[in-house]
């Protein structure tokens, strides 16, 4: 095999957070896309000049349909990801049985390219090939950079996604509950803003970078959407009786 991807996953490492679930990114995009999506849709609205309670069904419409299409696409992601992995661990399982002796002599390959003496990678290869579950696991990490026993779960992304997605969804849609007019559409602004820093901010602190550039670039995002969509809106200027 010529699949040489040199990635360890699934160790134990003191101040490394766990990102290879999936988790982290179906909360994150859900939120993200939630709040966008619907401030956008919100504002587009608003800007046609149609009454609060049309806005107020648009937002909702577009919160619910927005978090089920989200969830759906994050369920078949992760399945069919699944899916590929369990196909290439039966492959390697075959050649594991197949061809152990080949197998052995590359995962002493990929020792010596981890700076290993060649005696000591041949004799960790072989320890490790004594045990077959043991020498999957190994293959696996070492050539395709996954953990068998830590794939991550498509009905629990999908579900974090959908109610990320909503609450993102619902907060520029709030001041159209209760106002109306230019007053709900500056309200849903900066809602949508504040919201979009913190996301910012956020993901900054949680990838251990600059917080306040994060966190501008999502407002600055946000901010030229909300132009666009509310210009388009306004050229518009459509009327629902």
């Amino acid at each position: 095999m010529s699949r040489h991807t040199v990635a360890r996953r699934g160790e134990a490492h003191p101040g490394h957070r766990e990102v290879a679930g999936g988790l982290a990114r179906a909360g994150v995009f859900g939120m993200s896309d939630g709040l966008t999506s619907n401030v956008l849709l919100v504002i587009g609205f608003a800007g046609s000049g149609v009454d609060a309670p049309v806005v107020r069904l648009a937002g909702i419409a577009g919160a619910v349909a927005g978090a089920v299409s989200m969830a759906a696409g994050e369920w078949i992601s992760i399945s069919a990801q699944n899916e590929l992995i369990t196909r290439e661990l039966e492959v390697e399982r075959r050649e594991l049985g197949v061809n152990a002796e080949a197998e052995q002599r590359e995962l002493g390959e990929m020792y010596e390219s981890h700076g290993m003496e060649p005696e000591t990678a041949r004799r960790a290869a072989a320890d490790v090939m004594r045990d077959p579950e043991r020498a999957l696991l190994v293959h696996a990490r070492e050539e395709f950079g996954i953990d068998p026993d830590e794939l991550p779960s498509a009905w629990l992304a999908a579900g974090l996604s959908f109610l990320c997605f909503v609450l993102g969804a619902i907060l520029p849609v709030i001041p159209w509950f209760t106002g109306s007019g230019n007053g709900a559409t500056v309200a849903s602004i900066v809602i949508g803003v504040l919201a979009a820093a913190a996301l910012g901010w956020a993901i900054g602190q949680f990838a251990e970078r600059n917080r306040a550039k994060a966190a501008a670039r999502q407002v600055l995002i946000m901010l030229a959407a909300c132009v666009v969509t509310y210009s388009i809106g306004k050229a518009l200027n459509v009327s629902v009786a």
